[in-house]
């Protein structure tokens, strides 16, 4: 069996990289990445490295010929671009002869309205579209991603948000690789989709939780979104993105990470790590 991992040197694509070397062979593992050059340290430990660029189709069927299971993660960019990609992507697993597909989603993608959405939802019809069997991983949101806030509380700042009571499922960005990892190297996971997060809470909850790994109280500042817009941009948001983190705001206020699972832990075969955990290694490491 050969396993190949996209975006291997990226945020997600490492740690699954790092979990699946703890679990079998480096020989079973491949990896594609646009510059094999930076993939370098892992082929010192025997894996794969192979070239594939998302832009670059024939790079991609190169990179997947020979694969048995094939681990799609998720690009950068704007959703016309990454519809694109993620396309290419798909299409060079189906003519290189992939046995089993999984791939990086969003919460309830199909039904979604988060603005994110119609990328995975696009993606996981054209997976189904190939007949090959495939596994979505629908990974909720990232407590990393809300290192920036975490650093501004740090720093003295309240935490602030326009989610009001909208809930999120806050998980590591490691369980989610130890997740995709389970599947990858594990059997019986053709053709299933797993919602996966950790347990839902809102911001004034993940102060508290904050507030527990720093040892002082955090308050909250609820906001609307134009208020919330301009206290981004004050703490160095650029314009550009201004929209996209107010927009992620309104999503969450709506309900739409609100997706109730057990999946992780289901695949994780223990409860996802705590969160004031990851929290206060974020604070030590920033």
């Amino acid at each position: 069996m050969k396993i190949l991992v996209t975006g291997a040197t990226g945020h997600l694509g490492s740690h699954v990289v790092k979990t699946l070397l703890g679990r079998i062979s480096a020989e079973q593992i491949a990896v594609s990445v646009r510059d094999p050059q930076k993939a370098a340290a892992l082929a010192e430990l025997g894996v794969d490295v192979r070239r594939g660029d998302f832009d670059d189709p024939a790079s991609l069927e190169q990179a997947f010929a020979g694969i048995d299971r094939l681990l799609i993660v998720s690009t950068d960019g704007d959703t016309e671009t990454r519809i694109r990609q993620h396309a290419n992507a798909v299409k060079a697993a189906r003519n290189a002869g992939v046995g089993f597909i999984a791939y990086t989603s969003a919460p309830n993608a199909q039904e979604s309205e988060l603005f994110l959405a119609e990328v995975h939802r696009e993606t996981e019809n054209a997976i189904r579209a190939t007949g090959i069997p495939y596994a979505f991983l629908r990974n909720n949101w990232y407590i990393e991603n809300e290192a920036g806030a975490i650093q501004g509380i740090v720093a003295g700042a309240p935490l602030v948000t326009s989610a009001d009571g909208g809930k999120v499922g806050w998980a590591a960005r490691s369980d989610y690789a130890e997740a995709a990892a389970a599947v990858l190297a594990g059997t019986g996971h053709e053709n299933k989709v797993y919602e996966l997060g950790g347990p839902l809470r809102t911001y004034a909850e993940l102060a508290s939780v904050v507030s527990e790994a720093l040892g002082r109280e955090v308050p909250v500042q609820q906001v609307d979104d134009e208020t919330y817009a301009g206290v981004m941009k004050s703490a160095g948001v650029p314009e550009f993105a201004l929209p996209i983190v107010v927009a992620i705001q309104q999503a969450i206020r709506a309900g739409t990470l609100a997706v109730e699972s057990g999946d992780l832990e289901q695949l994780l075969g223990r409860p996802a790590t705590p969160l004031v955990e990851v929290v206060s290694a974020l604070v030590k490491t920033n």
